[in-house]
């Protein structure tokens, strides 16, 4: 199951750095990225989008949404 990997996992899926320094998920897809990527991520235009995106999922009831995708 992907959500026990995201605990047990040491090294970012988008660039390979250790997470010992803070993990997430992506708001993309189901990578489990470090805090640099993240950042990266929240630099993007379309990321207002992705987060829209994952809280109307949500909100209609999927617990399991897959992202919009980078």
């Amino acid at each position: 199951m992907k959500n026990d990997r995201f605990f047990t996992q040491t090294r970012c899926d988008r660039c390979g750095r250790s997470l010992a320094g803070g993990r997430t998920m992506s708001m993309f897809n189901e990578e489990t990225i470090c805090m640099d990527c993240a950042d990266k991520e929240r630099e993007r235009p379309d990321y207002k989008a992705a987060c829209d995106a994952e809280i109307a999922a949500v909100r209609a009831g999927n617990r399991n949404f897959k992202g919009i995708g980078l």
